[in-house]
């Protein structure tokens, strides 16, 4: 028997709200994801704001199999009150949740992506999620640290040519 889903819900940190992605967001995620170097590690390149906008329409439907959920988030900077970044979360049955993070680059290197990080960890554990995911490139120093700030350790598993990095809930 699985999990119910899990819909995203907005989250406040200490700079940002995280929330919950609407397909009206991507105009301005468009212009936040421009930069052909936010590509770099994971491929592809820059969407326009209509092919952005047709993606999110997709990840807003949300998965079609009952036992994934896909949780998805825009981050606002309250200080200037614009978009920066987003944060996701695939979570499965088995109370697995991999995530991913992605600043633009005029807002990296304030500690944005670890934020966010870390109150998307906090948030999933809340729920029925043990078992947080992350896979990194080795050469991604930036993405390796957002993850060890969210708690997550590398582990000795690749996939795709990335490191997994786990971070494993005590029973409660």
């Amino acid at each position: 028997m699985s999990e119910p889903r899990v819909s995203a819900e907005s989250l406040r940190t200490d700079r940002l709200d995280l929330l919950p992605l609407r397909v009206e967001h991507a105009e301005e995620m468009a212009a936040v994801l421009a930069d052909p170097a936010l590509h770099r590690f994971i491929g592809g390149e820059p969407l326009s704001p209509d092919a952005l906008r047709a993606r999110y329409e997709r990840l807003v439907a949300g998965s079609g199999d009952p036992a994934v959920s896909w949780c998805n988030w825009v981050l606002r900077l309250r200080a200037g009150s614009c978009l920066v970044g987003t944060v996701q979360a695939t979570i499965t049955a088995d109370g697995t949740a991999e995530i991913s993070w992605v600043i633009g680059t005029p807002w990296q290197r304030r500690g944005l992506a670890s934020e966010a990080a870390r109150g998307l960890v906090a948030w999933l554990e809340q729920g029925p999620v043990h078992t947080v995911v992350a896979h990194v490139h080795p050469a991604h120093q930036a993405s390796a640290t957002v993850a060890a700030a969210a708690g997550l350790t590398p582990t000795e598993e690749w996939q795709d040519g990335e490191v997994r990095w786990r971070r494993q809930r005590l029973p409660r």
